[in-house]
């Protein structure tokens, strides 16, 4: 009987403390190509753009470190100062409309009423649509012979310079933007809408509180946070913004360079043979910085209020 139970007994497995052993390094083996990714394509072009920002580099030339030269020029560079400019009214106007028109589009289409799921596709629409066919799309409607036009001479009102007029090309353009993103932080918002209890506005409802008083009491409150992520996300993405003044305003940044972002002086400083990639990386490093401090001031003023 001893011997048919040794038998039939499981043979003793790996011990306790070689699988120990061999458990640190396994999570590194996986993680290894996506930190090698992450290293070759964010981590050494951030840490070369730094670099060559203290330097007086070229397209073809290696250049040498000249300190903080570049960063005295842009204090006396007009284009970055219409480049700052540029960029941080399009924060101050798409920002907002970002946060609040999305979040109205969710409660809409959170609703189940018939052909909602059309509205649902159509609204996200844009934002599977390409930039540049969206960019250009539009730049054939604002036209002075597009549609639009066409319509606004119909009834009466005139011809509107909306790709000549230096303040109405940045207006169209933050509309673009607005246009495009409306869909994607409106998904967001959904996820958000999907959390919050409906005896709240059930009991909202009992109270007296009107359709109104209901979304500043209970729903802001309640996707608050998701708010705070819309803002920063919005607010990042808009301070960066190339693609939709770009397409509209032309490689110039419309009449006499009057609409140019820091992102398009970037591409204009940094690119071609003569370039100046230590000024262009100046730049850059200046994008990265205010970028973070808008992310800062948002996550902070969120940490007030929750004071």
């Amino acid at each position: 009987m001893k011997s048919s139970s040794a038998a039939s007994a499981p043979r003793p497995g790996p011990s306790r403390s070689r699988i120990r052993r061999q458990l640190p390094s396994s999570p590194w083996l996986f993680a290894a190509p996506g930190l090698a990714i992450v290293g070759i394509f964010i981590l050494y072009p951030f840490v070369s753009t730094v670099i060559n920002s203290f330097t007086d580099k070229r397209t073809l030339i290696p250049g040498e470190y000249v300190g903080l030269d570049n960063f005295r020029e842009l204090l006396h560079d007009e284009m970055f100062w219409i480049g700052l400019r540029n960029s941080t009214l399009y924060v101050v106007g798409v920002v907002p409309a970002l946060v609040l028109l999305p979040l109205l589009l969710a409660m809409l289409v959170q609703k189940h009423i018939p052909g909602i799921t059309f509205f649902r596709s159509a609204f996200y629409t844009p934002v599977v649509a390409s930039v540049v066919v969206v960019g250009l799309i539009w730049v054939w409607m604002l036209d002075e012979r597009g549609l639009v036009n066409a319509v606004l001479e119909a009834v009466g009102v005139g011809k509107v310079g909306f790709l000549s007029d230096q303040w109405l090309l940045l207006l169209s353009a933050m509309a673009v933007t607005v246009w495009k993103g409306l869909g994607y932080y409106m998904i967001i918002y959904l996820a958000a809408l999907a959390n919050v209890p409906r005896e709240l506005h059930e009991a909202a409802s009992v109270d007296g509180a009107g359709a109104v008083r209901r979304f500043f009491t209970v729903t802001v409150p309640a996707v608050r946070s998701t708010m705070v992520l819309v803002a920063a996300l919005s607010s990042v993405a808009a301070f960066k913004v190339f693609s939709e003044v770009y397409l509209m305003a032309g490689p110039n940044g419309g009449p006499a360079g009057e609409d140019t972002t820091l992102v398009m002086l970037v591409q204009r400083v940094g690119t071609g043979l003569t370039g100046r990639v230590g000024y262009a990386s100046a730049i850059s490093v200046v994008v990265f910085v205010v970028t973070v401090a808008l992310m800062l001031l948002v996550l902070r003023a969120d940490r007030k209020e929750d004071a």
